[in-house]
């Protein structure tokens, strides 16, 4: 029999395209359209009407069913307010991570199968693989695209129904695709961040739910060198924004965010991109989440992302908790941030990771 397959059609080139990928290779393939953004959803920021537009004009060229979902109700109890949570507590979250694992791949996951689905797909770029009755989840065949960082927090039910048509191309092929098979999204421009905030000021936005809070701007020292609108509003390792120029001090080097003082409201900042406050040598995070359902082993060399853009660091585990972790780095980290994730690799397989404290 046919399987059925249900793909998130968010209306940009790579879900188009692993739609497209699913029909020819036989699938019964159905669109499906996410609307996780309700609040403020306007034509400026949140293009979500054109991106409809679009998702159904792909699936009209292709010849499959699509269907609109809203889901935005579990997107604002489940992501949202955790975003909001996280950012009052002086820390740095990633949203995307969260609405992988809770919606894209639980709310999406169990409406596709109410639809008869025996799987789901996206336009991710990344690989599942099955070994020994375990499902893995690997890096993707183009390395600048690869996003299993963003997906450690899937578990084993939600990748044994999982398909990425995407994994074993590069986003050049995957838009020479698209053009040679007229679909119109082939030449449109990549989302960046999260729906929500858009091309929006992030403070701006931000300044809507979470009040500012002015507070000092002190070196290490406790030297005065400016004001701050309010913590949340800044990450470590930051440097655009501060306004306090480069040679407050006459050194002439660049100010960047080292550390929050919760309690005094007070904003750190240092001169110099690899000042020492900068640099972590080793991590604890929390919330833990182990994809093959076992903890990796302690004292065992494996590679670490502390962000999304940055290169795989060599690291060992040194304590491994029932939720949480140590991790030590062979060379130290720049900026290691409270809120984000750390994410953790064995060569091409990605073990799962936690949140960064």
């Amino acid at each position: 029999m046919t399987k059925r397959v249900v793909v998130g059609l968010s209306g940009g080139v790579d879900s188009s395209v692993a739609a497209l990928l699913l029909k020819q290779q036989g699938y019964e393939v159905v669109g499906l359209f996410m609307k996780n953004w309700e609040d403020d959803d306007t034509e400026e920021f949140c293009p979500s009407r054109q991106d409809l537009i679009d998702a159904a004009a792909v699936a009209d060229r292709i010849g499959i069913e699509i269907e609109a979902v809203n889901f935005s109700t579990e997107y604002k109890e489940k992501v949202f307010a955790n975003f909001l949570a996280e950012y009052q507590a002086g820390r740095t979250p990633n949203p995307d991570i969260l609405c992988n694992s809770e919606i894209k791949f639980r709310a999406f996951l169990d409406h596709a199968m109410n639809l008869g689905a025996d799987m789901i797909a996206t336009g991710h770029y990344a690989k599942v693989r099955e070994r020994n009755g375990l499902f893995q989840l690997l890096k993707a065949e183009d390395g600048t695209k690869d996003q299993s960082y963003f997906l450690y927090r899937l578990n084993q039910a939600q990748l044994s129904k999982t398909l990425f048509p995407l994994g074993d191309l590069y986003k050049r092929d995957v838009r020479e695709m698209a053009r040679q098979a007229g679909l119109p999204t082939s030449e449109k421009k990549d989302s960046t961040g999260i729906c929500f905030i858009g091309e929006r000021p992030f403070r701006e936005f931000l300044n809507r739910y979470l009040p500012k809070q002015p507070g000092e701007m002190q070196t290490p020292e406790g030297k005065v060198v400016g004001q701050h609108e309010g913590l949340m509003y800044y990450t470590l390792g930051q440097r655009q924004g501060l306004n306090i120029g480069g040679s407050r001090d006459g050194n002439g080097e660049p100010w960047f965010v080292a550390a929050k003082d919760m309690i005094k409201n007070i904003l750190i900042v240092v001169q110099g991109h690899d000042h020492p406050l900068l640099l972590r040598g080793s991590l604890s995070a929390d919330n833990t989440h182990w994809i093959a359902g076992h903890d990796p082993r302690e004292h065992w060399v494996y590679a670490a992302k502390t962000r999304y853009r940055q290169a795989d660091a060599p690291c060992e585990i040194d304590r491994l908790g029932k939720n949480d972790c140590e991790i030590g780095f062979a060379e130290p980290q720049w900026a290691v941030t409270p809120g984000q994730s750390v994410v953790v690799y064995e060569s091409q397989v990605c073990l799962g990771g936690g949140i960064i404290v």
